[in-house]
């Protein structure tokens, strides 16, 4: 099958007739839809097709067990009205490398896996990357029993609903020695590669970044009755940290967002009394993260006192700085560079992967294909398809040079 034709069968599958974005949430109908294409391209190849204790799928092309592996692959799951792009390019583009390759007769002296990881967007549960995060051990099995949707179902019963056993999940070290290096491909969450006119780069790093929910804590009363200074509205207080956060961020040339909010009793004509936010905050070192999250924090506390407003700042979530493995990294930008003049971009990046989350465990590192408008998590996320396929021959290029030599 050709990327267009494989592209082409993905494109409809979870996509919201409304906003034009994908709502492709872990355990649901939509993630089943996907994970059988998975299915059936893998077994369309003739690779032996495996799901893991943690729901990750798996494409294997020779001995599963002989060690030193190079895995390729994404997601295949969205946040909520989410683009195209974000994790399928690379699970696409991965079975497009392969096929590439074999029309190369290249002779592969390792085993070659793609992978299509569970639940990297967190969109349902509230924790980005479970199916990684499991297989390393960075997710315990009591914490991840306890992750609930919005509808108040655990992650167990999902997994359940959806045919896969809860009570199996947990690390996998047997399964992450067999890998010798994996490699992901993504389509660019920024504008770096427009800017520098190229269709591909190599990561150098992930941004350290992590999840923080703030609980304001007032008192609910009539909208329409209670006298303004009698009132302890924790909107109030949560508003004026959102204009913090921007200040914070602007200052320390970070990014800081609150993106999620949940209201109680959330009525139009009821004064909240609790309005919890999640901020999302992201810098390129950790001193300038700590700054950054420290003075919302602080300002957040100030304005809650001011107005009498209880206040709860809770870290969901954290992953550090990721320095991709260098020599890798550097392997990645010879292969590219190989036969031409032209220099390979590397460049940093804001956004978690799965990539990221393995890093501390197997050699990693990750291809970036130029999107145009650098919008991302958004129905106007976008590639074209000639850097699409740029893309794919990058990633046999790599994978024949790791995989084949």
């Amino acid at each position: 099958m050709t990327f267009h034709s494989m592209w082409a069968e993905l494109l409809p599958i979870g996509r919201s007739s409304a906003s034009g974005g994908y709502r492709r949430y872990a355990w649901t109908g939509a993630d089943s839809e996907c994970r059988e294409w998975f299915k059936e391209q893998a077994e369309a190849r003739g690779l032996v097709y495996e799901v893991d204790r943690n729901g990750n799928q798996w494409a294997w092309l020779g001995d599963t067990a002989a060690g030193d592996a190079v895995v390729t692959g994404s997601h295949l799951d969205s946040v909520p009205d989410g683009g195209a792009f974000d994790g399928p390019l690379g699970v696409v583009s991965s079975f497009a490398a392969l096929d590439e390759l074999r029309r190369r007769d290249a002779h592969f002296t390792k085993p070659l896996a793609i992978v299509n990881f569970g639940d990297e967007e967190g969109a349902r549960f509230g924790l980005a990357c479970v199916g990684s995060r499991l297989a390393s051990g960075q997710l315990g099995i009591e914490q991840a029993h306890l992750l609930t949707d919005g509808d108040g179902v655990t992650l167990p019963r999902a997994m359940e609903a959806a045919g896969y056993d809860p009570d199996a999940i947990g690390p996998d070290p047997e399964r992450l020695a067999r890998i010798g290096a994996f490699v992901e491909l993504h389509v660019e969450q920024g504008r770096a590669l427009d800017l520098s006119g190229d269709r591909v780069g190599v990561a150098s790093a992930i941004w350290p970044h992590g999840r923080w929910r703030f609980d304001f804590r007032g008192e609910a009363n009539h909208a329409g009755t209670t006298r303004l200074v009698d009132r302890r509205d924790p909107m109030l207080s949560y508003a004026e940290t959102v204009l913090a956060a921007r200040r914070e961020a602007e200052l320390a040339g970070a990014v800081a967002t609150f993106g999620k909010i949940s209201v109680e009793p959330n009525g139009v004509n009821a004064i909240p009394s609790l309005v919890r936010g999640w901020l999302d905050s992201r810098a390129e070192d950790q001193a300038t993260l700590d700054a950054v999250v420290g003075g919302i924090e602080k300002a957040a506390r100030e304005y809650a006192d001011a107005h009498d407003i209880a206040l709860d700042v809770v870290r969901e979530s954290f992953t550090p700085v990721v320095e991709f493995d260098h020599a890798l990294r550097d392997e990645l930008t010879r292969i590219l560079g190989k036969d031409t003049d032209l220099k390979v971009p590397v460049l940093g990046t804001g956004a978690g992967h799965d990539a990221g989350i393995l890093s501390g465990h197997i050699p990693t590192a990750m291809l970036f294909v130029r999107n145009p408008t650098g919008v991302s998590h958004s129905p106007a996320e976008f590639a074209a398809e000639d850097d699409c396929l740029a893309g794919g021959l990058a990633l046999a290029d790599v994978l024949e040079g790791l995989a084949c030599t």
